[in-house]
């Protein structure tokens, strides 16, 4: 085709318990300019994904065990983003059709022209952020985020879509996962990048100053207020505001801010006259807000207002194979102010990192990495001292009986994501031995090699 040049990097997985047109595929695709990779169960491509992040999955229908579409869900909750072509008979087409309501990008009726297939992959494949624009772009916005998990890389690439538009967006996530930086690689992506980024957190703000502190206030507007003080909408004119938890606002000023992002004005405190403002917000909450509205705690309009556009952002116990990235990070900030030369970790303390619980998320990780630094008398940090500033006895990640197929196959591939395929390792970090382990590996059709940097 004209412009496979431009194709030859982009990487589809193909799902199909046929190997004839499994092979019958591979071509038509390899020819047009396409990385390939196969599958010939739905099983084995969730063992791909877990170390391949491909642009595009197209899967049959009907297979023995999971079926497309149960494949389908499992890709949506790691690669929301994911484009996914279901193929089907023709017997199986009001299947497909309902298959494209749930969120399928499209799917093809067996048997199907070849110029259909790549005119449908093209489609998708324009879904995807060019690998050329990422590692342009890594420098830039999202710079500061450290990340190598492909549920983060998922979310990132998300992010970046929405950042373009203007629309107010929603970050959900536990505290100490980074929202506020989050947001603001959304404002260093969208237009307003030379624009101001303003952060307040709206739970550390007592209910009668948040007005004031938002809207701004003028000179004897109340006691204490000796002159006029312009407030953060005012401040932010043009660029981007980020309310922190969100969900803490008092109910007596969600009415207010409603009312704000509607006229898209404001009135600062004791003034007569309203100011026209241009701010994109972003808000962030870790609570349940559509329980908080049936709580009668948080407005059903301003929620809407709000969460135009929701991004989920894992908690650090979802995407382990960071925290060696995250641990050296931190460790690296701390040794320009500590006395001490230490410069990395112990392999069974970076265990204990690795399997750790988690519950306060990279902030956590960040004061566990600075205590111990505080405390090292040794160029490596070891375990003793992580298991003191965890101040609990960690455990394993999850237990076999909860959720067994799915917990074994992301376990597994964690353990070779953090030591980059060696199997040897994961092995001993997982108290197996190396046959063992081979046979858990093939059991999830999971290839070390693929992990190999």
């Amino acid at each position: 085709m004209s412009d496979s040049n431009n194709q030859v990097k982009k990487k589809i997985l193909i799902v199909d318990d046929d190997p004839n047109l499994l092979r019958l595929l591979g071509i038509r695709l390899s020819a047009a300019g396409y990385n390939i990779e196969s599958a010939v169960s739905a099983k084995i491509a969730l063992g791909i994904l877990k170390s391949s992040h491909p642009h595009m999955v197209i899967s049959d229908l009907r297979m023995e065990g999971m079926d497309g579409m149960a494949l389908f869900e499992q890709i949506r909750k790691q690669h929301p983003h994911m484009p996914v072509v279901i193929m089907t008979a023709h017997g199986t087409i009001p299947d497909a059709i309902n298959a494209t309501k749930q969120g399928v990008f499209s799917f093809l009726t067996k048997p199907f022209e070849s110029q259909e297939l790549l005119d449908t992959v093209k489609k998708a494949i324009q879904l995807q952020p060019s690998i050329t624009q990422n590692i342009s772009k890594e420098s830039s916005w999202r710079a500061n985020i450290i990340s190598r998990s492909a549920i983060m890389e998922s979310l990132l690439q998300q992010t970046n879509k929405v950042a373009q538009s203007d629309f107010s967006l929603l970050i959900y996530s536990q505290s100490g996962t980074g929202k506020e930086l989050l947001a603001k690689a959304i404002h260093q992506a969208s237009s307003r990048r030379n624009k101001p980024f303003t952060a307040i957190n709206c739970a550390a703000i007592p209910e009668q100053l948040l007005e004031s502190e938002l809207f701004g206030h003028t000179k004897g507007a109340f006691t204490g207020a000796s002159k006029n003080h312009v407030g953060l909408f005012q401040a932010t004119n043009g660029g981007t505001l980020f309310l922190d938890e969100i969900g803490d606002m008092p109910m007596s000023f969600q009415v207010k801010l409603l009312r704000a992002l509607q006229e898209k004005e404001i009135r600062p405190v004791g003034s007569t006259q309203s100011l026209k403002i241009d701010v994109r917000i972003i808000s962030a909450t870790h609570k349940n807000l559509q329980q908080a509205i049936i709580d009668k705690t948080f407005r059903e309009d301003l929620y809407y207002r709000l969460n135009v556009v929701e991004l989920e952002l894992p908690p650090l116990s979802e995407r382990r194979e960071d925290i060696p990235l995250l641990a050296q990070h931190f460790l690296s900030h701390v040794e320009v102010t500590s006395p001490r030369k230490v410069n990395g970790f112990t392999a069974e303390a970076m265990e204990l990192l690795i399997s750790a619980p988690w519950p306060g998320n990279i902030r956590q990780l960040q004061n566990v990495v600075e205590q111990s630094v505080a405390l090292s008398t040794a160029p490596l940090i070891n375990a003793t001292l992580v298991r003191g500033a965890l101040r609990e006895k960690t455990s394993q990640l999850l237990s076999f009986q909860e959720a067994r197929d799915q917990f074994e196959r992301d376990y597994l591939a964690n353990l070779l994501k953090m030591t980059a395929g060696n199997v040897s390792q994961a092995a001993r970090i997982a108290q197996r031995n190396r046959t063992e382990f081979y046979k858990l590996l093939n059991r999830h059709h999971l290839n070390a090699e693929a992990f190999r940097e």
